[in-house]
């Protein structure tokens, strides 16, 4: 699945209406930039594009506001972007409009803007078309690089491509290269799933047990599948209403000869928290009114060795409660042994599982790290995107204007 990229056509001089992924945790009260990783992740395609002598007009969602809420405003965003690049970026007071127009069509080659909070909008989130054309009328191309944003069919997503000769940016190109050769990958291909609910993971999972050839589950959603074997599992987390999925996902499990790996212990907790009475035990031996909290040593172990010669790897979902320092071990020696890996293309799947890796400062040694959740688990059931799908494929020729 190739789609035309930025560097396949002529910014110069060029107004480009460029959609990031800025939505980034802000400090509450001073409004300050908590983590960058995401701002810094589209830093290639902007730098790119002011190289090339584009007039970059920028866009984002920021949260999940109701109407206008300057708390979730994007100056903050703008102010940080501006650090990094040194270089200044002007903020816009909104997304659409007369005034946003006249900005836009002022900006000089290299310029660029950020506009306002695209969800200030309801129009964004419905795809309304005559907010996606009033978006699209202040740029001459659409850039899309926001694949954390990608599995949302949202006006500025994917209805500015229905006006906009519409391409990817470096970022965009990059998730759709790698998370693609987890979709046709070299093989032994291995993927160890985690996070709290197997609710939110049965699609990928489904998908998974027809193209791997090794799945390792740890965290929350692993406490399903261990009382779907017929282990007792105290007050842990489990989602009843799917024992039987996983019972059929161990059973076609057995049918494709796949290897599917549980914890063999665990780490437990009388309460949950993070000052909870902790201890180390057998899946077969967790005591009545405790919870599981973490996979043990064992099981990392078995992990280990499970995925040593595997070709691909792809890991999305923490092992157990990351949130409470005492139980996050799991996670982050798991981390260290896929980092470690030789020979293997290894992809670490967005959201909490990328904050892991982040935090270590191990994310350099893994080949690539997603910056998106959702997006990257729908990839990985082999679901089209909408704003990739509404993005120009390679082959596809059209002049830009």
């Amino acid at each position: 699945m190739r789609k035309k990229t930025v560097r396949d056509i002529d910014v110069g001089g060029k107004r480009v209406l460029l959609r990031a992924d800025f939505n980034v945790p802000l400090e509450p009260g001073t409004g300050h930039v908590l983590d960058d990783t995401r701002i810094r992740a589209t830093l290639p395609t902007i730098e790119y594009l002011r190289e090339q002598g584009a007039k970059v007009i920028a866009s984002s969602h920021l949260g999940r506001p109701r109407g206008r809420d300057d708390s979730l405003s994007l100056r903050s965003v703008a102010q940080r972007l501006s650090e990094i690049l040194g270089a200044p970026v002007e903020t816009a007071g909104c997304c659409v409009g007369p005034e946003v127009q006249e900005m836009a069509y002022s900006l000089e080659p290299g310029g660029l803007m950020l506009l306002e909070n695209l969800r200030f909008h309801p129009e964004e989130e419905k795809n309304d078309p005559e907010y996606a054309k009033a978006l699209a009328s202040l740029a001459e191309v659409f850039v899309n690089d926001a694949f954390g944003a990608a599995h949302r069919a949202h006006a500025s997503t994917a209805g500015v491509a229905a006006y906009l000769p519409a391409v990817a940016g470096l970022l965009m190109e990059k998730e759709i290269d790698y998370l693609g050769r987890a979709l046709k990958p070299e093989r032994p291909y291995a993927a160890v799933i985690g996070g709290a609910k197997i609710s939110t993971k049965m699609a990928v999972l489904e998908s998974l047990l027809e193209r791997a050839d090794k799945l390792l589950l740890g965290g929350g959603m692993a406490n399903t599948f261990l009382k779907a074997e017929g282990f007792g599992v105290g007050e842990s987390l489990v989602e009843d209403d799917y024992l039987e999925q996983a019972r059929r996902a161990m059973e076609r499990a057995q049918e494709k000869k796949l290897t599917l790996l549980l914890p063999s212990d665990v780490i437990v907790a009388d309460r949950f928290a993070e000052d909870a009475s902790a201890k180390r035990v057998s899946v077969k031996d967790v005591p009545e009114g405790w919870r599981i909290m973490d996979i043990g040593e064992t099981t990392v172990d078995v992990f280990a060795r499970a995925l040593e010669g595997c070709r691909t790897v792809v890991w999305n979902g923490p092992m157990g409660v990351i949130e409470f320092g005492p139980f996050a071990h799991g996670s982050h020696r798991l981390a260290g042994v896929i980092a470690n890996l030789k020979g293997a293309t290894t992809i670490v799947g967005g959201g909490a599982t990328a904050a892991v890796v982040e935090q270590l400062g191990i994310a350099s040694k893994f080949s690539h790290v997603s910056t998106g959740g959702g997006a990257s688990l729908e990839f990985l059931e082999g679901r089209e995107l909408p704003g990739v799908a509404a993005l120009a494929d390679a082959d596809n020729g059209y002049p830009i204007p």
